[in-house]
């Protein structure tokens, strides 16, 4: 695993270990917790630009890095949001895959029924945004292998991050365009599935990675776009 600083809570920082073959994090005792609204967004940014393709390879065997105690399968609830996690049973931290992260911080959401049907008259299949299995969108809408229904990338907690960016002073680090590229973003990928870079791109990101990824990879893009202006 490699390690990234952050900012973190009381303008302190943190290191954040993490692997982008297996797509996970690994969490110190309340590291998860601590992260800033910026930090989160870099972690966001950070997944868009690193997705694979496929399923992600986890061992069923996974130790603690702290004190080498196997750790433990874990169900969570984070308002009404389930997702789930390996912990270590002596409270060093979590090892929690992209997708699950995202789903802890209320990033991703399920399809409308109008969305689906939209999805099924432009691809066919579509890689499931929890494990990287294939899904026939002709046959299901839910994942054969991991039982995860499709997911889209929520915009709402980006946006009130970087609102809550702006209550904090700190212009220097948020793009004053960038809160309108993000309501683009916004309105684009949650109602049209058209974001702006272009329809070809974002059709074979998402028939490749899956709904969430190809999100994440045009937020990352527009946040690139935006820090080299």
């Amino acid at each position: 695993m490699e390690s990234v600083q952050l900012g973190a809570r009381h303008s302190q920082s943190l290191d954040v270990d993490l692997c982008t073959n297996c797509q996970v994090f690994w969490f110190d005792k309340y590291e998860s917790l601590k992260l800033t609204p910026a930090s989160t967004l870099k972690l966001m940014k950070y997944i868009g630009e690193h997705t694979a393709s496929g399923k992600p390879t986890i061992s069923g065997d996974l130790k603690c890095p702290r004190c080498s105690v196997r750790l433990l399968f874990t169900n969570d609830l984070q308002r009404n949001t389930r997702f789930t996690y390996w912990r270590c049973p002596q409270d060093h931290g979590r090892f929690i895959t992209f997708f699950q992260f995202l789903r802890e911080k209320n990033f991703v959401r399920q399809l409308t029924l109008r969305e689906i049907q939209e999805l099924r008259e432009n691809v066919q299949n579509v890689n499931c945004s929890n494990c990287g299995a294939p899904i026939d969108l002709n046959a299901t809408t839910d994942c054969k292998h991991c039982g995860s229904p499709l997911s889209i990338l929520d915009m709402k907690q980006p946006q009130q991050m970087l609102e809550q960016l702006r209550k904090a002073a700190e212009p220097k680090e948020i793009d004053p365009t960038l809160p309108l590229d993000l309501l683009r973003a916004k309105r684009e990928v949650e109602t049209a599935f058209r974001p702006l870079d272009s329809g070809d791109r974002w059709w074979n990101d998402v028939s490749s990675y899956g709904l969430v990824q190809a999100g994440l990879g045009a937020v990352a893009r527009w946040l690139n776009k935006m820090g080299e202006g």
